[in-house]
């Protein structure tokens, strides 16, 4: 099954839902990861020495990468069927930072929280699944580049 327009379209405007509170959602989106993974607090340099997820430019600017690349795979994936990594580095990072498995399902999971919270009424299955293709396509791509 290939990614569609609307699919891509869904995950483009639920991201500028997103967009339009960036400093919210970053908040909100790296709090559902600590909820249910409070070790990963290690993992993210501008939480390392904090008491809690509290606003700042690295947060936010780490967030907004997330997302956008997920962005950037729905649209990957619509117009060529697959996902290509832009930044080569990405498996390298994760490595470094001691990424595993499991971690990309906490992600997930945060990622589809924060965009049900950024979609409000405008929140579906289908929106879910966009994001969760799209997602779930880079994951695929930054583990391979982590082997």
């Amino acid at each position: 099954m290939s990614f569609t327009d609307k699919q891509e379209a869904l995950v483009n405007s639920s991201y500028e839902a997103f967009k339009q509170n960036l400093s919210g959602y970053s908040v909100f989106f790296y709090t559902v990861i600590l909820e249910k993974a409070p070790a990963a607090k290690g993992l993210f340099s501008f939480l390392k020495d904090s008491a809690g997820v509290q606003d700042s430019p690295q947060l936010q600017a780490h967030a907004e990468k997330v997302f956008g690349l997920v962005r950037d795979s729905a649209s990957q994936l619509r117009a060529t069927g697959g996902v290509v990594l832009g930044d080569a580095a990405l498996g390298a990072i994760h490595i470094q930072k001691g990424v595993v498995d499991p971690h990309f399902v906490v992600v997930k999971e945060a990622l589809l929280k924060t965009i049900k919270e950024a979609a409000g009424d405008k929140w579906s299955e289908e929106l879910s699944t966009a994001w969760e293709v799209a997602y779930d396509a880079l994951a695929t791509e930054i583990k391979k580049a982590m082997s």
